[in-house]
């Protein structure tokens, strides 16, 4: 397996201002909610989102959600399963076209949220709230509806 690698900014921006982004949503649900974190920086700064990331180079989409649960969350995690794609046609960035996997999770353990520096606030929700990113709010409501299990299967 090559060596996984971060690209610097300049360049992911060149790069993904011409292809589509691959990236993962860990989705954590707790008795019936959905966890979603707050932006802030920018782009997007207040809004509720997914916590999420880039697939890099020579990583596995198993690597890149536990990587990602880790750096965004501060949590270790197994993957449940699957649950579905999330099409951007412009993410929160305007000049890139997303395709995310999203991944329902559960925490190793009962660790503490620690949170990166991309988000302030965390919190459980059953009702989203208006200013959650448009595509992933769409795509909560459904797993929200679908009663989906938090048990590794």
């Amino acid at each position: 397996m090559s060596k996984i690698q971060k690209m610097p900014y300049a360049e992911f921006k060149d790069i993904y201002s011409k292809v589509p982004k691959l990236s993962v949503e860990v989705i954590v649900f707790k008795e019936g909610k959905i966890l979603l974190t707050r932006r802030a920086i920018t782009p997007g700064i207040g809004e509720w989102h997914t916590p999420g990331g880039t697939v890099l180079k020579g990583e596995k989409l198993n690597q890149t959600v536990k990587r990602v649960a880790k750096e965004e969350l501060g949590l270790s995690v197994d993957i449940v399963k699957f649950l579905g794609i999330i099409e951007y046609d412009k993410f929160i960035n305007k000049y890139e076209q997303g395709i995310s996997l999203a991944f329902l999770v559960s925490p190793k353990d009962k660790g503490k949220i620690t949170l990166d520096r991309q988000s302030d606030k965390y919190e459980y929700f059953q009702e989203l709230p208006k200013n959650t990113i448009r595509k992933q709010r769409d795509f909560c409501v459904e797993v929200l509806s679908m009663k989906v299990s938090e048990k590794k299967v």
